[in-house]
């Protein structure tokens, strides 16, 4: 079986990493957290033979959906050309009403006010099988009240949205943070995992769980 490889655009005002997961050589990807400007994400992906298999959300703020609906609307007109399925987004059950909420999800303090949905909403523990790819949802409330993470590992990665950074961790003086419970999520559901996982965050440069355990001030 081919390889599993990821790659990144860094979006928006805030910097935000937008994944895409994909088996070298071939064309299906999954997407991560659409961060902004979702045309463009297609428009990139497309030129480079990729098709977007479905979207996953590690989180419902602003910065992570911004570029949902637009990703999701050019990915399910090339599908119907295509005769293929529509393309499902992803998210945390516990999610449901940050997403759907302007004032929970930040956007219209941010100025610009965005709503989302997902297509199937998870929870702790389940498997998603996309493309050919299989993850495991992570649920880590903390950084909001419904973040998860998404851990391929037969790739030994882990997609921690804004709960886990190298040698920092996510806010949590947004609404439904708890920094508390953020810290509880990283030892007791991410910590566990095999040290050399690489973690991918959803802002700022990868790191290991290894690293983080020695050196993350916030999870001492």
């Amino acid at each position: 079986m081919k390889e599993i490889k990821i790659g990144r655009m860094v979006l928006s005002v805030c910097q935000t990493n937008c994944y895409f997961l994909y088996r070298d050589g071939e064309q299906e990807v999954i997407v991560v957290d659409p961060a902004d400007k979702g045309d463009r994400i297609y428009g990139a992906l497309h030129k480079n033979g990729f098709r977007v298999a479905g979207i996953l959300l590690t989180h419902g703020h602003f910065d992570h959906i911004w570029g949902l609906e637009a990703l999701r609307d050019a990915a399910n007109a090339a599908a119907e050309t295509d005769g293929l399925e529509p393309v499902k987004v992803y998210a945390c059950e516990a999610e449901r009403e940050l997403l759907k909420d302007v004032r929970l999800n930040i956007s219209k303090q941010a100025g610009r006010a965005c709503v989302a949905s997902a297509d199937v909403y998870v929870k702790d523990n389940d498997e998603i099988t996309l493309a050919g790819m299989s993850c495991k949802v992570i649920a880590t409330p903390g950084h909001t009240g419904g973040s998860c993470c998404y851990y391929f590992a037969e790739a030994g990665i882990l997609v921690s949205g804004d709960t886990l950074f190298e040698e920092s961790v996510g806010r949590t003086d947004f609404p439904t943070g708890s920094m508390g419970t953020l810290v509880h999520s990283i030892k007791e559901k991410l910590f566990v995992l095999p040290e050399d996982t690489r973690v991918y965050p959803g802002h700022g440069d990868s790191t290991t769980i290894g690293h983080e355990k020695e050196h993350n001030p916030f999870c001492v």
